[in-house]
């Protein structure tokens, strides 16, 4: 086995030395795929190996910079690491600017050049996960609480700053009758709490998802089933 990668550490450095670092040699030392990939805007750097080297005997060295700036900083916690992933959130923490992100690997002494991202925005990029739904007994109506998730940035008092603060959200809530198959809108605006009267006897689940105006879509959506309202006005 040891033999078998002193061999292929060779062969690479024949190739990049004498074959003057040829596009082909290139291409297969470079790590591959950097690209961002943001939730609720926390953004995190994801690549992939260059095909010539293996995850194990590989570290990788992590840069960003703000779109405009001359020069890249380093990643104090992300330089010299063996993960394929750096979380930059703190680092892209002003959502609205764009950033770029670069990654380059080191292995038997043989170094990379630097692979970087395209222009990333997490404002405009990051996806949106669903609102989470409470539901409270009302005699035989219930209550729809819904609830925009947090960001990872905190407020002055160290609390997760919601997503409402960071874009204009409208809530769009969907009832659905199992015993009818039917599906339709309850609800759209910006309320976080709803009423709604259900029919004793029936079942129903309730959908509910965001719309972000200024993008013009919407994020995804969750469900949750089934509650039933007896006709003695007890919830179940």
């Amino acid at each position: 086995m040891m033999l078998k990668q002193y061999f292929l550490i060779f062969l690479i450095k024949f190739l990049w030395t004498y074959g003057g670092g040829s596009q082909p040699v290139r291409e297969s030392l470079k790590v591959q795929r950097v690209e961002f990939q943001s939730f609720n805007l926390q953004s995190i750097l994801h690549w992939l190996p260059g095909s010539a080297f293996t995850h194990n005997n590989t570290v990788y060295f992590v840069q960003y910079k703000m779109y405009g700036q001359k020069e890249w900083t380093n990643k104090e916690e992300c330089w010299g690491i063996y993960e394929i992933f750096c979380d930059l959130t703190n680092e892209t923490s002003d959502v609205e600017e764009p950033y770029y992100g670069r990654v380059k690997a080191t292995s038997a002494h043989i170094h990379t050049p630097w692979s970087m991202t395209k222009r990333f925005s997490p404002w405009l990029e990051t996806k949106i996960g669903p609102p989470s739904i409470s539901v409270i007994q009302s005699g035989r109506s219930i209550q729809l609480i819904l609830q925009a998730p947090n960001s990872p940035y905190k407020d002055r008092k160290g609390r997760n700053k919601s997503l409402k603060d960071y874009y204009d959200l409208i809530y769009r809530v969907f009832i659905i009758n199992n015993s009818q198959d039917m599906k339709r809108k309850l609800y759209e605006g910006t309320n976080e709490k709803i009423e709604m009267d259900i029919k004793p006897g029936a079942n129903y689940c309730v959908a509910a998802e965001m719309y972000l105006f200024e993008l013009n879509r919407s994020s995804e959506s969750t469900e949750i089933c089934t509650f039933k309202i007896q006709r003695n006005g007890m919830y179940i």
